[in-house]
């Protein structure tokens, strides 16, 4: 460019000097529109270098997105291979093979059945439990307040305050006691399968009696082992039954007084049925519950 617009002066002042000046005058506008299409000519190289380079970028990308989507097409032909494979494999199944799989998801179809109506017996809680506690009361026929019968999370509880079993520091039975505990044997003996814990609990008051016994440990055993005996006389089988001593630190009010010292001081029966047992307890009680309610 640089060449021509030297040429372009170098006859220009060549022409000025041998040329009139209305031929000078063309001359000039001709290299003024000359100099206007080269200009013109430059802004439009410009813009295609500026396009050029704008479509080798994007040419690069599209290159990028056909290796992506050849990677991609790859990997998808490796997991289709994969799954016909594995269709091959699951294929291979014979046909016993197919009815024990079939027998295990009835099975399991029937378990899910089972917990699913378990769950729906539990989720009325307040009302069953209610109705297990009246029906534990009225086999035992007892109505005394210190005698609490109560379920919690699927454990029958059988709470009996200690001055209806034993004299005070004492481990021998009386013989109220034993009427008390007939009528617990009553429920015990009509749940066979399940097992009955005797746990005896004291208050904080040490045992100072210098006897065999050492502490309140040896006391509350030495009165679970008292009541179990009991339990065994009166027809109770002796593989249900569990001896525990709970001393004084499972407390259910502070021994900072008398009375709340006599309410610590207690048996407790824990009667742990199997889930199915307890099952059918609750379904039985749900339907006494329902039938009552018509």
């Amino acid at each position: 460019m640089k060449k021509i617009l030297l040429l372009t002066a170098t006859v220009s002042i060549l022409l000025s000097s041998c040329v009139s000046k209305k031929e000078f005058a063309d001359l000039e506008a001709r290299h003024k529109e000359t100099k206007d299409l080269l200009n013109s000519a430059t802004v439009k190289l410009n813009a295609c270098l500026e396009e050029k380079a704008s479509s080798s970028a994007r040419a690069e990308a599209l290159q990028d997105q056909v290796q992506d989507l050849r990677k991609a097409n790859s990997d998808l032909k490796e997991n289709n291979q994969s799954l016909i494979q594995n269709t091959r494999d699951m294929t291979v199944l014979t046909t016993k093979g197919a009815e024990n799989l079939e027998k295990s998801l009835e099975s399991m179809k029937e378990k899910d059945l089972k917990i699913t109506r378990l769950q729906d017996a539990l989720n009325k809680k307040d009302s069953v439990t209610l109705a297990i506690v009246s029906s534990l009361k009225k086999a035992v026929g007892i109505d005394d307040p210190d005698i609490e019968i109560n379920v919690e999370k699927g454990v029958v509880f059988i709470s009996i305050a200690d001055k209806l079993l034993f004299k005070s520091g004492s481990y021998n039975v009386t013989s109220k006691a034993k009427e008390v505990l007939a009528k617990v044997a009553k429920v015990v003996n009509s749940k066979p399968d399940f097992e009955c814990m005797v746990e005896g609990h004291t208050d904080n008051v040490p045992y100072k009696k210098g006897d065999v016994l050492l502490d309140n440990w040896d006391l509350s055993v030495k009165r679970s082992t008292s009541i179990i005996r009991v339990l065994q006389d009166l027809g109770v089988n002796p593989q249900q039954l569990i001896a525990a001593g709970r001393s004084s630190y499972v407390p259910l009010v502070e021994n900072d007084t008398p009375a709340n010292r006599a309410t610590n001081r207690r048996t407790r029966i824990v009667v742990l049925p199997k889930i199915d047992q307890f099952y059918d307890m609750i379904e039985k009680e749900m339907k006494t519950l329902s039938a009552e309610g018509k």
